[in-house]
């Protein structure tokens, strides 16, 4: 059965500098990146933030008004280091995608390793299935934008695209994790129709998020169900925080047993997987700052159950400050958005 379009979207030999960049930013030691090296040196491999500082010094002239801002500039989108959308260009993307002719050659490749620097590497090729399903590749509809001043006080490096918002702030966004409110989803090959799902999603990279909560799901009594079970989900970008005195809707977690609370930690540690330790970390460390997982929610929508099948394409997990909101009909969109205050503002548009 097909199901509606997402409206939303719209749609070698030896070590050569691409092979560099697959396996650059796996991470390094703080005295290591104090050694000074090249940035496509052999000795190890910088991190996501030394290589924006190092694409930041390399833009002309020319190139520098164009994706380069001050860290409040605003437009018609509001403050636009915080937004987030599910299929948007920070800047034009026409002429100023990562993969056309406005960057260097070192500048492209100091751009694909600062982005896949920000993911665990054992999805690199999850990530390149994504993109190369929804938007035909690496490259191909990305755009990126530099806030602040790469090493200095506050700078952020934020990449967008369909299905796609990632950022890079070496912990100078102050409260909150991953720079800031991020997106991923995947219209997935394997269906009929590469923009619509079956129910099992397949050949989707991020679908086994969902069948992990389903499982947790699974393990709750009448009782609980009841309460995790709603009829009709929130709009998918009403992630903003609601506080310590929040209305969250779904099963609270603190009121699980021992093995359920037990099964909704894997649950949080499989969404948080993608990522790169330090970014892990910090989710971890913004979630402890309010209570824990005890303070969040667990939630499933029945309007949201492709094929009626009782696996619930959309669920969300959400705190005082702390929302994880998968959407899985007619094809995944998540938006994520995580702090260690309440108080942060969300720039979000669906």
């Amino acid at each position: 059965m097909l199901h509606p379009s997402c409206p939303a979207c719209g749609e070698s030999g030896g070590v050569s500098r691409r092979d560099f960049v697959k396996t650059a930013a796996v991470g390094l030691s703080a005295a290591t990146l104090a050694s000074g090296g090249s940035v496509f040196g052999e000795e190890a491999a910088p991190q996501p933030e030394q290589l924006v500082k190092k694409l930041y010094e390399s833009l002309t002239d020319e190139q520098r008004p164009k994706v380069c801002f001050g860290w409040e500039h605003e437009d018609d989108r509001g403050l636009l280091r915080t937004h987030v959308s599910n299929n948007w260009s920070i800047t034009d993307r026409q002429k100023l995608n990562v993969g056309g002719n406005f960057y260097t050659k070192d500048q492209q490749e100091i751009i694909e390793a600062i982005f896949f620097g920000l993911y665990n590497p054992e999805w690199h090729d999850r990530i390149r299935k994504q993109l190369m399903d929804d938007a035909g590749g690496y490259g191909r509809q990305q755009t990126i934008a530099i806030f602040g001043q790469p090493g200095g006080e506050r700078f952020e490096f934020v990449m967008t695209g369909r299905h796609l918002t990632i950022r890079c702030d070496g912990n100078s966004s102050e409260h909150v994790a991953f720079g800031g409110p991020i997106f991923y989803g995947h219209a997935s090959k394997g269906s009929p129709n590469a923009f619509n799902e079956l129910p099992d999603h397949p050949g989707n990279v991020f679908w086994h998020q969902a069948v992990k909560a389903n499982n947790l799901l699974a393990m709750l009594d009448g009782k609980q169900r009841k309460q995790a079970i709603l009829p009709t989900s929130p709009s998918e970008d009403e992630v903003a925080f609601q506080g310590p005195n929040g209305q969250f809707p779904g099963v609270p977690i603190a009121e699980l047993s021992a093995d359920q609370k037990e099964h909704a930690q894997a649950v949080l540690q499989t969404l948080i997987e993608p990522y790169r330790v330090s970014d892990k970390d910090e989710v971890m460390a913004c979630l402890k700052a309010q209570g824990g997982l005890d303070r969040c929610s667990l939630s499933f929508y029945e309007s949201d159950d492709l094929g009626k099948d009782g696996v619930y394409d959309t669920w969300r997990l959400e705190g005082p400050s702390f929302v994880w909101h998968f959407r899985g009909d007619p094809h995944v969109h998540v938006w994520v958005n995580v702090a260690d205050d309440p108080a942060v503002k969300l720039n979000a548009q669906g």
